[in-house]
């Protein structure tokens, strides 16, 4: 359909007034859209701020990302700052250990070329752990074994590479390690967390703006890093005053940066939350709700009155050969066992399950613990099929209302997780 100006008739355009801007939009003749703002009665301060978001932050922001998305971005630029100027006073120490008197500025050159050529040390060594990661990415990019902690930990040893020049090739090696492992973690999580703030579709722009940002504030930082580098951090003494400050700054942005950050895809820890809320209150919390309840410290999942499931054993140590038919005929259509322990409900899923086969496991496995508590003399297949019959009868509204809240249902990222086939 041609939207362009034909002899006789008059253009195709239009008037649009938000935030004290007046905007002319007109088709053109070859149809594309053209913009031109004709009114701007905003004050000079809110028309940088609003050139400012057009660059770094996606299109239609605020209504295009999720909940938590400016809280992140405020947190990331202090983290890029912080890290860029650690990078700048490390670089320098080494030198120094080296035996050398860099200026600040080559201090800068050869800190970009070190990292450069740690990553590809890093990607070797990390890659065993990109199904983890998946699974666990605002934990992994703070405290995995290639994270954050990692990172400053590299930095704190070329730091103190000074006081033992004798040993500078191990000092700056374990440095530059432990900061290219950190990088690979960094980019490996990054996509996931991306996806997380994704509202319409907009997952490149989200990714193209958060990489201009990253950049800017990283300049900032060297620019930072520098004029320490000249005054304060001139000597080892202060570097050993500046480098815990920043460092503390830089892990206090990182956490807060993942705390802030909507994960939408199910794993574990993730699903007994939903479960155990939803068996509670009747509630189906959305990523947002449960953003602050997630541990970034340690792998705890929430256990109470969700069945103590545990999910991703080997189903060879967790379920007797002569067990296992028997769990399978019980749930014939399903993609999921499970079989009672000791302390705990082990459930193990088919190859291709689904994030909707892991729901349904589960909420069976906590309707069957709260059955078995409450009466015990039904035998285990007893308890199972009617926590099958109550599942069946709430699920259809309970994925429903997960699918609202913006939950991905179709996989379920258990890590390294066995699965298994018949």
């Amino acid at each position: 359909m041609d939207m362009g100006k034909k002899e006789g008739e008059a253009p195709v355009l239009w008037f649009e007034t938000s935030d004290s801007v007046c905007c002319q939009h007109q088709f053109e003749p070859d149809g594309r859209l053209s913009v031109v703002i004709v009114d701007d009665s905003r004050p000079l301060y809110q028309r940088m701020a609003g050139s400012f978001m057009n660059k770094f932050f996606p299109s239609g922001y605020p209504y295009s990302v999720n909940e938590g998305y400016l809280r992140y971005t405020q947190f990331r630029a202090l983290q890029h700052v912080t890290s860029a100027a650690l990078s700048v006073l490390s670089t320098q120490s080494l030198l120094f250990a080296a035996g050398l008197r860099p200026t600040p500025a080559q201090a800068t050159a050869v800190s970009w070329i070190l990292k450069d050529g740690m990553q590809h040390v890093g990607k070797l060594i990390c890659s065993n752990w990109g199904a983890r990661m998946d699974s666990e990415p605002k934990r992994w990019r703070l405290l995995g074994w290639a994270a954050d902690v990692l990172y400053d930990i590299g930095i704190g040893l070329e730091v103190l590479s000074p006081l033992c020049p004798h040993l500078f090739l191990e000092m700056a090696g374990l440095g530059n390690f432990a900061k290219g492992m950190a990088v690979v973690a960094a980019r490996a999580t990054r996509l996931p967390i991306y996806s997380s703030f994704a509202k319409e579709g907009n997952l490149s722009d989200l990714f193209a703006k958060g990489e201009a940002f990253s950049t800017l504030f990283n300049v900032v930082g060297i620019g930072v890093g520098i004029q320490l580098a000249s005054t304060i951090c001139a000597s080892i003494q202060g570097k050993l005053v500046a480098g815990p400050l920043l460092s503390i700054i830089h892990l206090y942005s990182v956490s807060e940066e993942m705390r802030a950050t909507p994960i939408n895809t199910l794993n574990p820890r993730r699903t007994a939350m939903v479960v155990a809320d939803f068996l509670k209150a009747g509630i189906v919390s959305s990523p947002a709700d449960l953003r602050y309840r997630d541990n970034l410290l340690f792998n705890v999942q929430v256990k109470e009155d969700t069945g103590n499931v545990r999910v991703g054993k080997n189903v060879h140590k967790v379920i007797k050969p002569s067990r296992l038919l028997e769990l399978k005929q019980v749930f014939p259509e399903e993609k999921f066992l499970l079989n009672f322990g000791n302390k705990c409900i082990d459930m193990v899923l088919e190859q291709d399950a689904s994030g909707e086969d892991a729901l349904r496991g589960w909420l069976v496995a906590a309707y069957a613990a709260r059955t078995e508590s409450s009466s015990h003399e039904l035998s285990a297949t007893s308890v199972l099929h009617e926590a099958y019959e109550k599942m069946n009868g709430v699920f259809p509204v309970f994925l429903r209302e997960l699918q609202n809240k913006g939950w991905h249902t179709d996989r379920f990222l258990d890590g390294t997780g066995s699965r298994f086939s018949f």
